[in-house]
């Protein structure tokens, strides 16, 4: 007995959509009330605004000021479904989609699954580090920071130093503005909270590979970033890669042993790749789709954001950000609504890139200008709010901020969910 989903009845063509991030979310709020039905699948029942998870980890927000239920989203666009699965694989023969709660058949598939974390096969560092790609990810490190805190008070020497000393990896956007707000915890709240602890002890280290910060941006963001951050405290370390990590000893590329039971892990991506598409289609742990965003080899599968990747000679593949995930679901969508007899190929349109290091501190490189300082800090602080899903997120967000800009305090540093490690001795 066939096991399928239950959706109900339409005349309209279906379109699957996995995956509710930026480009699935983009894609099926544009679709909204068109002559489809839409079904957006996704493992969590919330879309997640992700360049705002560091700060639900140290403690700047709760996490429902950054995760928007899709029910609420879509609650009145009547041609558009959530069914909360995870995809076990593509039936492309049957147009037909796999999934934890049954089958979906559709007439049009978009996959939008995102990126996964690329530990790189270094050893110990998947089981050993924290991750920071999802809200559970953000709650866990938030929680096991707190708790090595509460055991540092019992501790001294080589112990302490473990328990407070915390090792970033990965000198991107995530990497770098979780240092900040790590140093800005250190500088102005936690000698209050943790008065018997001399937190001159504790030291916070950025490794990163090659040899500046923020590579994507211009070379005097990555200065001026290097700059801000060795100005909270923070030990950056470029040309620096990590080796391994048991839980205890970071091993660095150059041989360096730091003791540390706090790892966090922002280095690296990979696409994370759905079962049942040909192995012709997936290069480099990326699907590969035509100008018009179709997958190679299928009439009706398509891939947009992290997953996928232009198939264009001499031409790298799009960055790996929110920007090109939200341009190729409105491409998509208006390729659906208009079908053009001869569409234009996907064009993507560089907004700028920016990053925040702390209160007062941000880089900015736009087309006609770079900014530095305040200024950039403050346009950071705009467009986060302005891209946040919801007025109830943005009100949220905006009243935290400006509390935290006057007192300097980080209001959500509450255990609520006790962190237990996969290293049973951590």
């Amino acid at each position: 007995m066939e096991n399928k989903v239950k959706l109900p009845e339409s005349e309209f063509p279906r379109i699957v959509i996995v995956g509710g991030g930026f480009g699935g979310l983009a894609l099926a709020k544009s679709l909204a009330n068109t002559p489809y039905q839409v079904v957006l699948i996704d493992k969590h029942n919330y879309h997640t605004f992700q360049p705002l998870l560091y700060q639900v980890a140290t403690g700047a927000l709760e996490p429902d000021s950054i995760a928007s239920p899709f029910r609420s989203i879509f609650e009145k666009k009547k041609n558009v479904y959530f069914r909360l699965a995870e995809v076990e694989r593509i039936d492309s023969e049957n147009n037909s989609l796999h999934t934890t709660i049954g089958d979906i058949p559709y007439d049009h598939l978009v996959l939008c699954t995102g990126s996964k974390t690329n530990y790189f096969n270094m050893e110990g560092v998947a089981e050993n580090s924290m991750p920071l790609k999802s809200v559970p990810d953000a709650l866990d490190l938030r929680s096991m920071l707190l708790q090595n805190l509460e055991k540092a008070l019992n501790s001294d020497g080589e112990e302490l130093e473990s328990l407070v000393d915390i090792i970033v990896v990965g000198g991107g956007p995530t990497g770098i503005e979780t240092a900040g707000a790590l140093a800005e915890l250190k500088n102005n709240v936690l000698p209050d909270d943790y008065s018997e602890i001399d937190f001159k002890r504790m030291d916070i280290y950025l490794l990163e590979m090659g040899p500046r910060l923020l590579a994507g941006m211009s070379e005097k963001a990555s200065e001026k970033t290097k700059e801000y951050l060795e100005k909270l405290g923070v030990l950056v370390m470029l040309n620096t890669g990590l080796k391994s990590y048991d839980g205890y000893n970071a091993v660095l590329g150059n041989g360096k042993i730091i003791p540390t039971k706090s790892l966090i892990y922002t280095a690296g991506v990979m696409g994370n790749l759905v079962n049942g598409l040909n192995e012709t289609s997936i290069v480099k742990g990326r699907i590969m789709v035509d100008p018009f965003l179709k997958v190679k080899s299928y009439d009706n599968i398509f891939a947009i954001g992290d997953i996928a990747a232009i198939q264009k000679e001499n031409t790298m593949p799009h960055p790996m950000v929110a920007q090109v995930a939200m341009q190729q679901g409105n491409y998509l969508a208006k390729q659906f609504k208009k079908k053009p007899a001869n569409p234009k190929p996907f064009k993507y349109i560089d907004l700028g890139s920016m990053a925040t290091i702390g209160k007062n501190k941000a880089v900015a490189d736009f087309a006609f200008a770079k900014f530095q300082g305040f200024f950039a800090w403050l346009m950071w602080i705009f467009i986060h709010i302005m891209h946040l899903v919801g007025y109830r997120n943005r009100v949220a967000v905006f009243l935290n901020w400006a509390t935290s800009y006057f007192n300097s305090d980080k209001r959500f540093r509450l255990i609520i969910r006790p962190y237990a490690s996969k290293n049973p001795g951590k």
